[in-house]
């Protein structure tokens, strides 16, 4: 008998930033291709972590996470993002951000549904829209600055449209929506009757005094949008797989199904830890996170522009594109391996984010590194000459 795999798989590439990390670790280069955010973790999250192992929250939790951490969510996004949740009903806590995502997509999406998307894109996104075999539809954005028109937007709207995604702070851009871009967005998915999927996991990486603008809080939009956000990057947890949903009671009840079904839950005493970071956790400790990254970002995107590595100045996350035309190759793929090869520099390929020839002369880093990791990539880069 003849076997095939899924037909769902045949379009699902190996993740580049996968590829990568693990070419880097055969190369025993320096990894900035994957962002697992290798700075400490809060000591109170770890401690409130052990002690819930300890205690005996080793068994399930409720499908949609420990009740202390829904409100502890709630609490944070009435707080934080202006988002009036309601603890029971609205929140589920899933396996990370990408859990939560993909758990959206499949209660809420069906096969055919379009969905528009800005690119650079996150690929895992894309991913997910294939996974659930739903058709992402590409909305470019252009260097430095990753803008977008508007018109553009319009025009990617069919009768099949189902839905519109919003990555803010942007992976791998970098790019911060503006609260008139978002009110754009939201016009034109009031007028056409879209979800908003809004990936907010980077919500407190914002340079230069920018503030954060949840899409759900702008007029007529709650009852539409889907809110992704998570602790992994903010607490330095990527391996912990804590993140979260927000949504109207009737669509967090079809997610929190999908949650169930995928999941049950998440890692019960992590959650405890996490549910413990955000209640204790002073403002100034995400003031130093944002003022820390930044510069981060400023040292590293320094040493990219004397290697004349032109990058596109992130706003917020802890990504940057560069511009690599400079470097032997035609593709970002060959570029990234002329890096790993003579620097030991690992990145990931623009093609990984981009769908047409434009992706080919960007390469990605995450600066998401202790600081002596920084010193060591900016010494490798200043030998590129």
């Amino acid at each position: 008998m003849t076997r095939h795999i899924n037909q769902r798989m045949a379009a699902l590439a190996h993740s580049e930033i996968r590829a990568m990390t693990q070419a880097c670790v055969q190369a025993k280069g320096l990894n900035m291709a994957q962002g697992v955010c290798d700075t400490p973790v809060p000591p109170v999250v770890l401690r409130a972590a052990a002690q819930a192992m300890e205690c005996g929250k080793n068994v399930y939790s409720r499908f949609d996470g420990l009740p202390e951490l829904r409100q502890a969510i709630a609490k944070k996004l009435a707080q934080y993002n202006g988002i009036v949740a309601d603890p029971e009903t609205d929140v589920t806590v899933s396996a990370g951000a990408t859990g939560s995502f993909h758990c959206a997509c499949l209660a809420l999406l069906n096969p055919g549904d379009e969905v528009i998307l800005f690119e650079p894109y996150y690929q895992y996104h894309i991913s997910a829209l294939l996974a659930v075999e739903a058709v992402p539809v590409t909305v470019k954005m252009r260097a430095p600055d990753w803008t977008f028109s508007v018109a553009d937007v319009e025009r990617a709207v069919t009768p099949q449209t189902k839905a519109i995604i919003v990555n803010s702070p942007g992976n791998p851009s970098g790019k911060v929506f503006s609260r008139q871009e978002l009110e754009s967005i939201a016009a034109i998915a009031q007028q056409h009757d879209l979800f908003v999927f809004t990936d907010e996991i980077y919500e407190y990486f914002l340079y230069d005094g920018r503030t954060h603008v949840s899409l759900a809080t702008l007029p007529g939009m709650a009852d539409r949008t889907i809110t992704i956000g998570g602790y992994s990057k903010t607490f330095s947890i990527t391996g912990w797989r804590i993140g979260y949903s927000v949504a109207a009671a009737r669509w967090a009840q079809a997610i929190g199904a999908m949650n169930d079904l995928l999941y049950v839950c998440a890692p019960t005493p992590l959650q405890a830890g996490v549910a413990v970071g955000i209640q204790e956790l002073p403002d100034l400790f995400y003031r130093d996170l944002a003022r820390d990254y930044q510069r981060k970002r400023d040292r590293f995107c320094q040493a990219l522009a004397k290697a004349v590595l032109t990058p596109s100045i992130p706003q917020g996350a802890y990504y940057v594109l560069a511009d690599t035309s400079r470097l032997p190759g035609t593709t970002g793929k060959e570029r990234a391996m002329f890096l790993l090869e003579t620097i030991g520099l690992a990145a990931v390929p623009g093609e990984a984010f981009f769908s047409g020839a434009y992706g080919r002369q960007f390469i990605r880093f995450s600066y998401a590194k202790i600081d002596s990791d920084i010193d060591d990539a900016c010494r490798r880069l200043a030998r590129l000459g």
